[in-house]
């Protein structure tokens, strides 16, 4: 990496190569490319940031992104609270709500099962899952996570968890290619997979 020898220049290179996806050319080219920006811009793209780490927090009940205790797919009187859509992350919420061809509930469990990582089931939102079937009218649960080998113990973990209670369980139908992530995937594919979950046999 070679540096541009103007340290406020190299040190916002540096934090945007931070950025999931961004390596080194393309942090140097977004600096520039602010750099050369009319003041106004830089203000609103700071003031943008501040804004959301500010005003947003995860949603109490789901744990979307939200403003205020509850995110807009909860307080949303019209969606179907017989069904929750189980997913990773927050950008597997955006992702499905793009396709326009589900009107459950959401819940984000904040990643997957991962011995090797040291994810373990107490560090995801797994728990206030448990909660929400129980007290909830909840008949079916969908397992929309990213086809691993992690997502696999992880759905088979949540099956057993719920073996006992009376929701349906489902996973996404087996046109995501593994390892794949939702939120790289086109509309279509999604809501196909969608359409076409399968049934989990909870007594396996």
């Amino acid at each position: 990496m070679r540096e541009s020898g103007i340290s406020v220049l190299d040190e916002l290179i540096a934090l945007l190569a931070r950025l999931p996806g961004i390596g080194f050319k393309t942090a140097q080219r977004l600096a520039i490319f602010i750099l050369k920006s009319p003041d106004e811009y830089a203000s609103q793209l700071v003031q943008a940031i501040v804004d959301l780490k500010q005003k947003t927090g995860l949603c109490k009940r789901c744990f979307n992104i939200a403003e205020g205790d509850y995110c807009h797919i909860c307080r949303d009187p019209k969606r179907d609270v017989h069904k929750i859509c189980v997913v990773e992350d927050i950008v597997d919420v955006m992702a499905i709500e793009e396709t326009h061809t589900y009107k459950g509930l959401y819940h984000v469990l904040g990643g997957v099962i991962s011995p090797l990582a040291g994810v373990n089931p107490e560090d995801l939102n797994i728990k206030p899952l448990i909660e929400r079937v129980k007290n909830e009218p909840v008949e079916e649960v969908i397992l929309a996570l990213n086809p691993s080998t992690e997502a696999e113990t992880t759905i088979i973990y949540l099956t057993r968890l719920l073996r006992d209670s009376d929701v349906q369980i489902s996973r996404l139908a087996s046109g995501v290619p593994m390892g794949s992530h939702l939120e790289y995937l086109d509309g279509a594919t999604i809501g196909m997979a969608l359409q076409a979950r399968q049934k989990i046999d909870k007594e396996k």
